[in-house]
């Protein structure tokens, strides 16, 4: 490395996203000194560089610049990947090929977890950076003080993600060598690579961590038309929570969407530009009734800021930041409790439900507060005892519904209406503001809309509807396809299906160790997968899956591949419950002889004793259909469905009540695994 003093040699690469903290082409990188490639480093840091910080960097451009010499291409250093809140210690991009570099200076390992980072750097480039899409990428991990020889076993997946290479200080050279040897094709415009669109599609653990540390939406969220939907409702809802405080008028607002759509992250998005803080009238909550959601993603946020003050060195104690982070995000149950202790109103003035269609109806609300309040003489339903909550303030307050459609999966479970119903009757001040597509079939709530249309203070927006789901990145039209499979539009299922399998894989098999096998090798980097079913499959036992044995969402969703107890272990099932409102990137649904196709339609069935009785009432067949909806909407990126071949020597499990669901399966052109 030549020490020259001229600054002027120094002209990094602008990225119109300023993406990374330097660049430039690697001749240039050769001409600056150490001291001015650490400058430009500290003055784009956005934190304080502390002394090991700044020696890593030292050694790093030592190490880059013996082993790019006479390599031609350009080089990124901390180059932003946004969806993992974190940043790729260097880019090297040569001829076709971008190679993905991360040091770990003085380890003399390879452990698993530094593989999957610079993996899940690879990943995220190639699913998320638009110029990355149709070029191959390298991940390269090197260990500073590893002794190993430049031996490499080059392996690309279909898409042109290579497997990680593992090499010590003197292998870098040799990989990109190698690399070259073998993949041909037009160099890379490294300026364009730079300033090309990111567009992150974020799991709703990842959404909540990055919102929750004050990032902006915008860093997390998709550039497409699903994003500016994103945006288009995000905004509107903002204008509808200043315009009420302004004109001190008390809101409630509906907000529709397809599964995956992004409700819960608008929801979030609300929750944190509205925190609770000092000066700000606007303290907003975001509340749910769906308890894994809460327990899962209130324990992600406490470990993330935990690890984040920690690292800032700020002296607290787990259990007060956990205590913060409920103040943030609870439990609907909770914040309906704590209007029976106090007559006041609540501290918020904006409260966000998700899945609002999921709060209890009159009967099961009654029953709870007779039960378990000592509350005799209770006669609202929770929609209409939550808007009372709010409506003790005088002057103005906002109600959030985010709206699923057919999502209600448990008994009690009011719908939509009840909320609109409430409103009508008791507090006709309340102004309403309502997607149209809330009187689509699936919202079940079309005679209540119709009775709001009526109403004097009913505004329909389109924007409060998202149309396009977000969840898996790879192929928009997944729920479409099931809500068709689901209606038995068998040939509507084929032809979605035919246009989404090569970028969204789904496979069909009998043989369970097959199914875990493909889901294991499917997944690379840190990518989850993990075994659900529904909560009436009680007849899965024979193959180790048993939906009595309740798994703890905590550790299923946010446990490492060493955790047992964790969904990569593929030993505990999760349910519809488990699962709701959460996220794999490769799923294993398998499918009991509850819900059976019969030839044009479906068969509900529940086991009880010793066999298995149908379901009569509609209600339950409802939410054993949505139960199956919401495990065949769960993964991201692909998934395998398990139909058992059933044993005719065991009655429970004769092969009738699986055959003819399997056979629907294939009919519609699901690929079989066996």
């Amino acid at each position: 490395m030549k020490e020259k003093s001229d600054t002027s040699a120094n002209k990094p690469i602008k990225s119109g996203f300023s993406r990374a903290w330097y660049g430039s082409s690697i001749d240039e990188f050769h001409r600056c000194s150490s001291d001015q490639i650490l400058g430009a480093l500290a003055a784009n840091s956005e934190f304080a560089v502390e002394p090991t910080q700044r020696d890593a960097w030292l050694e790093q451009i030592v190490i880059l610049s013996n082993q790019l010499m006479g390599i031609t291409g350009d080089l990124f250093l901390e180059f932003n990947i946004p969806r993992m809140g974190k940043r790729i210690d260097a880019v090297v991009i040569v001829g076709p090929v971008v190679f993905a570099i991360e040091f770990k200076v003085g380890a003399d390992t390879f452990d698993r977890a530094a593989v999957e980072q610079v993996w899940d750097y690879a990943l995220d480039l190639k699913n998320f950076h638009e110029a990355s899409h149709h070029v191959s990428i390298v991940p390269v991990l090197v260990a500073t003080e590893a002794d190993i020889g430049a031996t490499f076993n080059l392996r690309a997946d279909s898409d042109d993600v290579y497997h990680p290479m593992r090499v010590g200080t003197n292998g870098i050279k040799a990989v990109i060598d190698s690399t070259l040897r073998e993949i041909g094709g037009s160099s890379i415009d490294a300026q364009n690579w730079s300033e090309s669109s990111y567009r992150p599609s974020p799991t709703i653990i990842e959404a909540a961590r990055s919102l929750y540390a004050q990032h902006s939406v915008d860093a997390i969220a998709r550039y497409d038309a699903g994003a500016k939907n994103l945006h288009v409702t995000t905004n509107r809802i903002d204008e509808i929570i200043d315009q009420a405080m302004a004109k001190s008028e008390k809101v409630i607002c509906f907000v529709t969407g397809v599964p995956g759509a992004g409700k819960t992250l608008v929801g979030l998005n609300v929750a944190t530009r509205h925190r609770r803080e000092l000066g700000k009238p606007t303290h907003a909550t975001f509340l749910s009734g769906n308890g894994p959601l809460v327990q899962v993603l209130t324990e992600a946020l406490t470990r993330d800021e935990f690890a984040r003050r920690k690292v800032k060195e700020e002296k607290t104690r787990i259990g007060k930041i956990r205590g913060e982070v409920k103040a943030f995000i609870q439990i609907v149950h909770h914040f309906r409790d704590e209007a029976l202790k106090d007559p006041k109103p609540p501290d918020d003035r904006v409260v966000i439900f998700d899945e609002a269609q999921r709060a209890w109806d009159l009967q099961k609300t009654a029953d709870f507060m007779k039960r378990k309040k000592n509350q005799p003489g209770f006669n609202q339903s929770e929609p209409d005892y939550l808007i009372s909550y709010m409506n003790r303030h005088k002057d103005w307050a906002v109600i959030i519904c985010l709206v699923g459609g057919g999502q209600e999966i448990h008994t009690g479970e009011a719908g939509i209406d009840t909320w609109l119903d409430a409103i009508q009757s008791n507090y006709p001040d309340w102004q309403m503001y309502i997607s149209p597509r809330l009187a689509d079939s699936e919202y079940a709530a079309g005679v209540a809309v119709d009775r709001a249309r009526a109403h004097s203070n009913s505004h329909f927006d389109e924007s409060l509807h998202l149309s396009v789901s977000m969840r898996s990145f790879r192929a928009e039209n997944v729920s479409a396809f099931v809500k068709a499979l689901l209606d038995c539009e068998e040939q509507k299922a084929r032809d979605i299906f035919r246009e989404m399998e090569a970028k969204y894989p789904i496979v069909l098999t009998r043989n369970i160790n097959r199914a875990k096998e493909w889901v294991q090798t499917k997944a690379r980097g840190s990518e989850r997968f993990g075994l659900v079913a529904s909560s009436k499959a009680q007849r899965l036992k024979p193959h180790a899956i048993d939906i009595r044995v309740k798994s703890n969402p905590i550790h299923w969703f946010l446990n490492d591949r060493d955790d047992t107890r964790s969904s990569y272990y593929l030993e505990d099932v999760a349910t519809e419950f488990q699962v709701q409102g959460l996220e794999l990137d490769w799923a294993c649904v398998t499918w009991d002889g509850d819900f059976r196709y019969n030839g044009s339609g479906w068969n509900h069935h529940e086991f009880r004793g010793s066999k298995w009785g149908n379901i009569l009432k509609q209600e339950n067949r409802n939410y054993l259909r949505n139960a199956y909806r919401v495990l065949l909407t769960r993964a991201r990126q692909g998934m395998v469905i398990f139909v058992p071949q059933g044993d005719k020597s065991d009655l429970t499990r004769s092969p009738e009540f699986y055959d003819t669901t399997y056979q629907y399966l294939a009919d519609i052109g699901i690929p079989l695994l066996d």
